[in-house]
Formats: C-alpha cells, structure tokens, sequence
C-alpha cells in the first residue's frame, strides 16, 4: 500500500479510520468476486472545493455509479463509480456470461452492481459504526449514468456550505494486481465528520 500522505496530525489519524474501513470493504469485495477485486486507501487530505474534480481525476465523461445515502444529520453520500468498460466486465464477470454490448444496461447487469455497491458500503459502515457507536446505515443501492464532474460536485455540496475545503479519499481498485479505472467516494456531512473526529480525538 502507498504510504498516506496527510496534512496535518488529525488527518494522520482519520487516515487509520478510512484505512480500517476500506480494508474490510476490500476484504468483502474480494469474497464476492472470488478473490478478483481488491481495494487500497492511498491518501487521505484536504483540498479546495473548486479541485476536488481534478484531485480525484474525474472529468466529464459518462460514468456508470451505484449511489448510496446516509441519512440524518450523521449522513452523507457512498459513490461507486465505473466507467463503461470496467463495469459491463464486472456485471459479465458476476453473471458469469460474456461481456454484453448492448447499449442499454439489463436489469440483471444493474442489480450485480447494485449489489457490489450495497456489499461495499455495507462493509464501509461497519467500521465507521463501530468506531463511534452509531448505526450507519446505507440507503438502498440505485444506479445512474451521469457526468462524473456533475454527481462529485452535488456530493460535495452540503460540505461547501460550512467549509471551502473537503475531505478526500483517494482509493485504488484492482482486479488480480491491475489498476482498475473505478472510484468509490465518500462524503461525509459535516455532521458526521464532527463526530468521527471526536471520536478519534477521545481515544487517542
């Protein structure tokens, strides 16, 4: 794993949070695609709401994504992001069929994803809800095609109302050691940050 590069002291410790979190998401990911897919936190820090697109490299272009909802003033957003090739090979490689070329996306190659998004948050949350002893619980899974840019900056929105600057992850996903071009973000409310950073601030 890259060593996390972080800004400040606090970040160095919420990097150990989002670290126990992604290595369980990772865990469960790896057991529902039979030990393909695996996922690493690389870095954690703060960036200004105006870079958050070009510091996370998501451009303009159509994006599959599984969306996820927290809600509640301990809330936020779960995105799963993929684009057109990554997620047609995951969706083929879950229903164990041959990659489909149809332009629109079938029922049963949207509930896979959905289903890998709901296993990944889930897994996610666990850590989180653990570490402040509040349930976390993810909406239902839904899946959309949309602008990258577009969904990452509506994500960001209730941050950008009490602060310019907002809390990245940056996390890489592969599949058998290749770099895969999919994104997972999560955005936490203020709220919800708040209480995260009390937490850890109280058991360090």
């Amino acid at each position: 794993m890259t060593e996390l590069v972080s800004t400040a002291p606090d970040l160095m410790v919420m990097s150990h949070l989002f670290t126990a979190a992604t290595e369980n998401a990772s865990e469960a990911m790896s057991r529902w695609t039979n030990g393909q897919i695996t996922l690493s936190l690389e870095e954690v820090r703060e960036v200004d709401l105006d870079q958050v697109s070009s510091e996370l490299d998501v451009s303009d272009e159509l994006l599959t994504m599984v969306v996820h909802h927290l809600d509640g003033e301990l809330g936020g957003q779960l995105i799963l992001t993929f684009d057109e090739q990554n997620g047609r090979h995951l969706a083929a490689s879950l229903l164990k069929r041959e990659i489909c070329t149809d332009p629109e996306w079938s029922d049963l190659e949207k509930s896979a994803l959905n289903e890998t998004g709901n296993i990944l948050s889930c897994a996610y949350m666990k850590v989180l809800t653990d570490m402040i002893g509040e349930n976390l619980v993810p909406s239902p899974p839904y899946f959309i095609q949309d602008y990258g840019a577009s969904i990452l900056e509506q994500a960001v929105l209730a941050q950008a109302m009490v602060s310019d600057r907002v809390l990245v992850c940056r996390t890489n996903f592969r599949r058998e050691g290749e770099l895969l071009k999919w994104n997972v973000f999560f955005v936490p409310t203020d709220e919800l940050l708040k209480k995260l950073t009390s937490t850890l601030e109280s058991t360090d």
